[in-house]
């Protein structure tokens, strides 16, 4: 079947600096992609070439197995970080601003229960919530009933609670057919939204494949993690893996089994343990490092 958008060696490049170097992935309608970096990755200049606000040094777009046309535009809904809207008015009158720009808008109602904002639908958007404003910025992203979604960061600054709400918000969209490019800095998002992601670092794609498959490749084992003083004996004197932190015991191996009766044999008390399974945010470290970027 023919992926809803093809990107085949894309490279862009501002004088001597390669921001996107020769990168090539492939979207299956109705499916959620992640794109993740660290900054400077390259990813936002990805996204803006592929949105076409960028046109590509070299390489190829193809939208539905063609070169994009000017109906493309009409067809894709783009939720920025930061959007600049008229101040003075409420978020159903920007809704309909918005949807008497396209000829196949959304029904307004349908998409304010889609996107839970009935109870704030006749204030000033410039008085919501940071959770509001995200699911009131998704409502416009889909105004046009778009066939593919870009979602930029769209949960950056939200509490724990309005990030899974927005979460289950964007399983309904996805449900509805709709292929979904998703870039963040929330691993657990990523990991719980996407079908398969991409991991950029200087411009290239290091590593993709579904989050689970991603995991197997790049990590190994699990974390027991124990307080140190369930432990009777030196640490140095363990034949394990071990690393103590603050008074904490993390414990990696890879038969969980066999670390578990090493342990007891030990006379450890496991009353306080904890094991771990590497998740998305492990590979992401593992392969980009653990160093902080500006």
């Amino acid at each position: 079947m023919t992926p809803i958008l093809a990107v085949n060696n894309l490279t862009k490049t501002y004088g001597p600096l390669v921001a996107v170097n020769d990168i090539s992935f492939a979207i299956p309608a109705g499916s959620c992609f992640g794109l993740l970096g660290p900054n400077g990755a390259g990813k936002t200049t990805t996204l803006e070439v592929i949105e076409n606000i960028l046109p590509p040094t070299s390489g190829e777009i193809l939208y539905k197995g063609k070169p994009r046309r000017r109906t493309f535009q009409n067809e894709v809904g783009i939720q920025f970080q930061h959007t600049s809207l008229l101040a003075m008015l409420t978020v159903w009158e920007t809704l309909h601003v918005f949807k008497t720009l396209y000829a196949d808008g959304e029904d307004l109602d349908a998409l304010v229960e889609k996107c839970q904002l009935q109870e704030f639908k006749h204030q000033r958007h410039e008085n919501l919530s940071g959770g509001q404003r995200q699911r009131f910025l998704l409502a416009l992203a889909l105004v046009n009933r778009p066939h593919l979604l870009f979602l930029d960061e769209p949960s950056t600054g939200l509490d724990p609670q309005a990030r899974r709400n927005l979460w289950e918000i964007v399983h309904t969209v996805k449900a509805s057919g709709k292929t979904i490019i998703l870039t963040t800095h929330y691993m657990e998002e990523a990991q719980h939204l996407c079908d398969e992601v991409a991991i950029m670092d200087h411009g290239r794609i290091i590593a993709q494949g579904t989050p689970e498959a991603l995991i197997h490749a790049h990590c190994e084992g699990v974390t027991v993690v124990l307080p140190r003083r369930s432990f009777r004996q030196p640490l140095e004197t363990l034949p394990l893996s071990v690393q103590e932190m603050n008074g904490v015991v993390h414990i990696q191996t890879s038969n969980i089994d066999a670390c578990l009766k090493q342990l007891l044999s030990w006379q450890v008390d496991l009353s306080d343990m904890s094991v771990y399974s590497p998740n998305l945010e492990h590979v992401f470290l593992n392969l980009t490092g653990r160093h902080l970027r500006e």
